[in-house]
């Protein structure tokens, strides 16, 4: 058994054992729900039909820097339905002529070894493919402009707006004072007016009692 690993770990999927000095997968439990499996630099020499029985969801195998020497170790591997990138990385199997194209022939259902597809186009990294999807927003964002542009136009908007109220307020302010003054004016003139007519009244009551006096 593999210290610490158990048929407990049913939902593991991904699961790193690299550079352990893992000779053999015999004792690998069941993982059905594992996707990624890392087994490189251990002494792994064969014995991978158990990845099939044990693990049949695996899209990624790292067996890089282990003992693999011939495509009939590999052979194994066909059953692994749903494997996608398979790492050889360093084993002596890389040196066979041919290996490549061998490999590919084999295990059909792969796209990716050691990395690259058969036609050397890399393959692409999740932590890559995460980082675009952050720039793809950080672009989409900078497309919208900053959160606080828009507010601030507004703000300046309704800063405009209250100003224009204002200068409205005092206009009708002033409108008013100016009426005030010129019925203030008119109420004056009305009284300077009736004042002359009031001292003209004097007079000719004063004419009128001189006049009386006079025949008398």
């Amino acid at each position: 058994e593999i210290e610490g690993l158990n048929d407990s770990f049913k939902e593991l999927q991904f699961l790193s054992m690299a550079n352990v000095e893992l000779t053999s997968l015999a004792k690998l439990p069941t993982l059905s729900k594992l996707r990624k499996l890392e087994l490189s630099d251990n002494v792994i020499s064969g014995g991978l039909e158990v990845l099939a029985e044990r693990c049949p969801n695996l899209t990624y195998l790292n067996l890089s820097g282990n003992k693999i020497k011939d495509l009939g170790t590999v052979e194994a591997l066909q059953n692994l339905k749903n494997l996608k990138s398979l790492d050889l990385f360093n084993c002596e199997i890389t040196n066979l002529e041919d290996y490549r194209d061998s490999i590919f022939e084999l295990l059909q259902q792969i796209t990716y070894l050691d990395g690259f597809d058969q036609e050397d186009n890399e393959a692409p990294d999740s932590e890559d493919d995460d980082d675009e999807g952050d720039e793809d927003d950080d672009d989409d964002e900078n497309e919208a402009g900053p959160p606080g542009e828009y507010e601030e136009e507004d703000d300046e908007d309704d800063g405009a707006s209250d100003l224009g109220e204002g200068e409205e307020e005092e206009e009708v302010g002033l409108s008013y004072l100016m009426k005030e003054e010129i019925q203030d004016e008119e109420d004056d003139d009305d009284y300077v007016e009736g004042g002359d007519e009031e001292e003209e009244g004097k007079c000719s009551g004063i004419q009128v009692v001189t006049e009386t006096i006079n025949s008398l």
